[in-house]
């Protein structure tokens, strides 16, 4: 993308990959996502806030020297070292030998780790500050938001926080930068993908961040992935402040389940018949064995409530299945009204084990867990109906 100018201080200079197939090796990016990277011009020195990822370093290269008028910029201050925003380190440094690495301990040593790079660098701790004449720069320490060294840099004159992964979303941006210039629907569902995927196990921590701003006022939020935050501020910080908190956004339910030969999946149509009955129209199904983990994970943290259904399968649960429960499990996923079905043929295994594996995820039972044997009877579907019912009267209270 070409530079925007953010304000008379501030520059865009991030980039757009609508190449990489999978973010992290493991989330689909279908729309791409953009690397954010920004340029803070003081009256007297100047700072590049976080970088891109490496195959983009001379795209960004060109539009510093460009803004800058073949001036070199004295600092690059990392907010967060992820290669996909830290991996032109070794670039800037060749393009600008005298640029001074900014970041806290935790950063500066990963900096060493990642790229062997040592000299020139500042070390800063928490509410210390940076002027770059008439451009004050205060740096916020928010550990494990999403990894350790995370950190966050205010600059006080225009009250604009640059915030690292916080607030990003996938998607890249399509021809502007700021949320007033873009249609915002696909970002705002792509945010509840991208905290699902990456942020979901650290909410605690996105709490703590929170806390620690709340008396902060925040007039732009730059983030390192999607649009820049102004018009929209008190919506995105809600969708963060509800999702790290581990509060559903709707009523609707997730249905998650896999099924080999049918009969698993005639329970869950049952089940979904119900709640339809019920009076809930948002319902999301999955079959493990087809959908996107990272779909998957999104709607369990969109919807309140959540049906997990599995036959067993090598006495335990159906491997798809699994992998869904158990990513549950890792992001500590809580406040959902729940029902979970289980099929067999001979041991009736995997009910239980999900039950287990969810054990200390604090959800609510909004139905007696079943299990059914071989083909499902008339009977037995209807007790599916039951449990359907039953989750539609939780969710209405």
């Amino acid at each position: 993308m070409s530079a925007f100018k953010i304000s008379e201080r501030v520059s865009y200079i991030g980039v757009n990959d609508r190449a990489t197939y999978r973010f992290e090796g493991m989330w689909p990016i279908p729309k791409g996502v953009s690397y954010n990277s920004y340029l803070v011009n003081g009256s007297e020195k100047s700072a590049i806030i976080d970088g891109v990822e490496l195959q983009h370093a001379y795209e960004q290269i060109d539009e510093i020297k460009e803004i800058l008028g073949g001036k070199a910029p004295d600092y690059l201050i990392i907010n967060h070292m992820e290669p996909d925003h830290s991996g032109t380190i070794r670039a800037l440094r060749h393009a600008f030998p005298g640029i001074t690495i900014v970041g806290n301990a935790q950063t500066l040593a990963m900096v060493k780790g990642f790229y062997g790079e040592e000299g020139a660098t500042l070390a800063v701790k928490d509410g210390e500050t940076l002027d770059l004449g008439g451009a004050t720069l205060k740096f916020v320490l928010t550990p494990m938001v999403h990894w350790p060294e995370t950190m966050m840099t205010y600059l006080e004159e225009e009250k604009t926080l640059f915030a690292g992964d916080a607030f990003g979303c996938f998607g890249a941006l399509n021809g502007a930068v700021l949320d007033s210039e873009l249609e915002l629907a696909p970002y705002m569902s792509e945010m509840v993908r991208y905290y699902s995927n990456i942020v979901g196990k650290y909410g605690q921590f996105v709490q703590r961040a929170l806390a620690k701003l709340k008396d902060t006022e925040i007039a732009t939020i730059c983030s390192t992935h999607g649009p820049v935050w102004r018009d929209n501020i008190p919506k995105v910080v809600e969708v963060y402040d509800t999702l790290s908190s581990y509060q559903p956004l709707d009523n609707g339910v997730t249905v998650v389940f896999g099924s080999m030969y049918g009969n698993t999946t005639r329970m869950v149509e049952a089940i979904v018949e119900a709640l339809a009955a019920g009076g809930v129209r948002n319902i999301e199904v999955f079959n493990a064995g087809q959908a996107e983990m990272s779909d998957m994970l999104a709607a369990a943290f969109r919807h309140r409530g959540l049906v997990i259904a599995s036959p067993t399968y090598s006495d335990g649960i159906f491997p798809p299945v699994a992998a869904f429960v158990d990513a549950l499990a890792v992001r500590g996923l809580r406040n959902r009204e729940l029902v979970v079905a289980g099929s067999f043929t001979w041991a009736p295994q995997a009910a239980k084990k999900i039950l287990e594996r969810l054990e200390g995820c604090g959800m609510t039972l909004a139905a007696t867990p079943f299990t059914v044997k071989q083909n499902p009877s008339a009977e037995a579907l209807e007790v599916a109906r039951e449990s359907g019912k039953a989750l539609a009267e939780a969710l209405a209270r």
